[in-house]
């Protein structure tokens, strides 16, 4: 079996992921669980494998000891997003199989409250979840619908660019980390000289991009962009955290000035097993919301969800009681996702 064929094998299995790892047999991620292939590939298939899908540029990166971060499209047209690594002084790669044409927010059941989000002039959303929870894919269903509704100027900074869009209503341009700029902050700041209308940053991973994000988020941007934390209070301590002590006063009041929404999502296997259903928790910004993040009480900011539901807001735990209701998941699903299980034993 070479690359291209491995592909063609897990879109069938409709698997997210594929892992290749030289003397040892590969494995595709279906539905959340990791699927272990019977065949075992020589080391030197699984190497060619691995190389096959490398530019000689790439290739050399690797056999200097580097890993990589990439996307690229297989022979089939799909486009995937790679990392190839070492391990036990061997060569592994993990692929991301993205999907062909980018969903809707009605294909993905995007919460109307969080559809709503990007038409905000200006502002910060964020988009949170754990690896695999579908961030990617709920992103690009928003440049998507930018881009067929509105006469924008989208600048996304992505690493690396997933999925590719044409211009439409919108002109969107595209800037790679390590290929087409240094790092998401310096893309965010030189963005800001670009005349944008709504910035994309693939990922706020460190404090110069928090900052800088927030920064362009308060000169008048719709700055979308992704965390990796499992729920809106937790997001918030998180983007605070990443100041240091003698800034996050002034931190806490930039948030609570330019943060519009925060959508968390998980994807939970449905009780049918015949796939994934989304499952979110959506915080929406209002003077209570504003007032906790400036005065530190975070931990006040879920009772706040629970009693503004009439506003589109809502915990993990009762839209899990949501599906476990209409019998799309089953309870022990849902007690194994939530973040608070009393939310799903009180139902």
């Amino acid at each position: 079996m070479n690359f291209n064929e491995l592909v063609n094998y897990a879109i069938e299995r409709e698997a997210s992921d594929i892992h290749i790892t030289v003397g040892t047999a590969c494995a595709i991620r279906v539905f959340g669980v990791l699927e272990i292939l019977p065949d075992v590939p020589t080391a030197e298939e699984s190497k060619a494998m691995i190389l096959e899908s490398l530019t000689s540029e790439q290739t050399e990166k690797v056999f200097n000891g580097q890993d990589l971060d990439f996307a690229l499209f297989a022979e089939n047209g799909t486009r995937l997003r790679a990392n190839v690594y070492h391990q036990r002084n061997n060569l592994a790669a993990s692929y991301r199989l993205l999907q062909a044409s980018i969903p809707t927010f009605e294909e993905l059941q995007i919460p109307q409250a969080v559809q709503k989000l990007v038409d905000e002039p200006r502002g910060l959303v964020l988009i949170t979840g754990p690896t695999g929870s579908g961030k990617t894919t709920t992103l690009a269903s928003m440049i998507d619908y930018i881009n067929r509704n509105k006469s924008m100027h989208v600048m996304t900074i992505e690493d690396p660019i997933e999925y590719v869009y044409y211009h439409e209503k919108s002109m969107i341009h595209q800037r790679e980390v390590g290929k087409d700029v240094d790092d998401f902050a310096t893309a965010v700041r030189s963005a800001l000289r670009e005349d944008p209308d709504i910035i994309m940053v693939g990922e706020m991973r460190d404090y110069e991009t928090i900052s800088a994000a927030i920064s362009a988020a308060e000169t008048g941007h719709l700055v979308i962009s992704t965390l990796h934390t499992t729920g809106a209070a937790q997001t918030v301590e998180r983007i605070l955290d990443a100041y240091p002590p003698h800034g996050q006063t002034q931190a806490r009041t930039q948030l609570a000035t330019v943060l519009k929404g925060i959508c968390t999502q998980q994807l939970v296997p449905r009780a049918d097993g015949s796939g994934v259903v989304l499952t979110t928790e959506v915080l929406l910004n209002n003077d209570a919301v504003a007032a906790q993040i400036r005065d530190n009480k975070i931990h006040q900011i879920n009772s706040t969800i629970q009693s503004n539901m009439g506003m589109g807001m809502h915990t993990l735990g009762a839209d899990l009681k949501r599906l476990m209701g209409s019998f799309t998941i089953t309870r022990e699903t849902a007690l194994e996702y939530a973040t608070n299980p009393k939310e799903i034993t009180m139902f």
